[in-house]
């Protein structure tokens, strides 16, 4: 009897998503490497100093506790979901707080804990995919409640506005529509996600137009770079958002404006240059020699040194990998047989694809540059740690799922 249950549970396991992530991993692995054993300075570091080495010990460790999350009924984790949830919160604002949060490039997101940066961030997406999945695997005629939808939307806004004020744009963003995806599929009635939706794409739309051509008094509080990545995203001249100023400050701004759009502009030549077949493994040039940033070429820019050295099918490469992930999770999504398992599956597919969609698109310019990692791909060891987890989750869903 225990044999046929534990072939059974075997045999529910999603192997194309295991290929899947094992290519992405050995990429990832590569290609960290590639980018940062560059210099005579990388050579002389012991290698258990060298991020290759760290991307290393976050992939073993993620596949660990992603294999331990697969022998835990998803039901019973969600019994804890409020409770992940509520620490998620807690996290959220400890690394506000200036002795406990660290700043790195004019952001408090982390938390230093000696070994290496945590960043809560990242854990907090998973704790409100998991908490909102339980809140809504209710009865269809709750969903209708007006409370009901308001509390979903209260817990989504909740890490939404804490994470605004690290300030994380990208990693708040990509909240919002896994948050829709499973309001959606829970069933909330449309009527209640029309006038969301067009309340967003209004609010969106104004606070793009303020940004872009309000007079200083009058524009929202942002923060700077984050304005500036704004106007370069949407080819507005940086002198011509301002009055009044001499043809020396104009001269100034438009070479600000030149060095704010640096690194896109490198990464389009990045993934440009690579052409069908790319340079070569280690062969790049644009991170070589240091016009693709160093500081981020392996971790938030890390496509554009793949699109390099691997080229057009190095690139089809990669997004074929992520479409094998996502295929394979909107398949186990399709197949539970419980609200909840479903809404799980859809939450972490809709963040992973947004994490893809948003980090890619920024290399081509389909999206404006942002702090989002591409998943199992960039350097980081919480963004590592959260990708597998995530996985992980995909997988109980499959396994455990009720079988009729």
């Amino acid at each position: 009897m225990f044999d046929a249950t534990l072939n059974e549970k075997q045999a529910r396991i999603d192997r194309l998503q295991l290929a899947a992530l094992a290519g992405l991993i050995a990429l990832g692995l590569a290609f960290v490497y590639s980018a940062t054993m560059v210099g005579e300075t990388a050579w002389t570091t012991p290698f258990y100093n060298q991020s290759w080495f760290r991307q290393a010990l976050w992939y073993t460790l993620g596949l660990g506790i992603g294999a331990a999350l697969c022998l835990i009924d998803y039901r019973i984790l969600a019994r804890w979901s409020y409770v992940f949830y509520g620490g998620a919160i807690l996290l959220l604002i400890a690394v506000l707080i200036p002795f406990i949060g660290s700043v790195r490039f004019g952001a408090r997101r982390w938390i230093d804990l000696g070994v290496f940066q945590f960043q809560p961030s990242e854990f907090a997406k998973l704790a409100f995919i998991l908490a909102q999945a339980n809140f809504l695997s209710r009865p269809t005629e709750e969903l209708r409640s007006p409370k009901v939808f308001w509390t979903a939307m209260a817990m989504m806004m909740a890490p939404f506005v804490l994470i605004m004020k690290e300030p994380d744009l990208g990693s708040a963003l990509v909240l919002l529509p896994s948050g829709m995806a499973m309001l959606f599929v829970a069933g909330t009635p449309r009527k209640y996600l029309f006038r969301l939706l067009s309340g967003v794409g209004l609010l969106g739309a104004i606070f793009i137009l303020n940004v872009l051509f309000s007079p200083p008094e009058w524009r929202f509080t942002l923060e700077d770079y984050q304005r500036r990545r704004l106007l370069v995203y949407f080819g507005v001249d940086y002198a011509s958002s301002v009055s009044g100023v001499s043809k020396a400050e104009v001269e100034q701004l438009r070479r600000q404006q030149f060095n704010d759009s640096h690194n896109v502009r490198q990464a389009l030549i990045s993934v440009g240059s690579g052409g069908l077949t790319g340079k070569g493994w280690r062969q790049g040039t644009q991170n070589a020699l240091g016009y693709l940033p160093r500081a981020v070429a392996h971790n938030d820019f890390i496509f554009s040194v793949i699109a390099e050295e691997m080229g057009f099918m190095g690139s089809v490469l990669v997004l074929t990998l992520y479409g094998a992930v996502l295929f394979s999770g909107i398949r186990i999504a399709s197949q539970a047989r419980d609200r909840l398992g479903k809404l799980l599956a859809v939450g972490v597919v809709t963040l992973f694809f947004s994490h893809v969609f948003i980090n890619v698109g920024m290399h081509i310019r389909l999206m404006p540059v942002t702090g989002v990692p591409l998943p199992l791909l960039s350097y980081g060891g919480s963004s590592v740690l959260s990708s597998l987890i995530a996985i992980g989750i995909l997988q109980n869903v499959n396994i455990h799922r009720k079988a009729y």
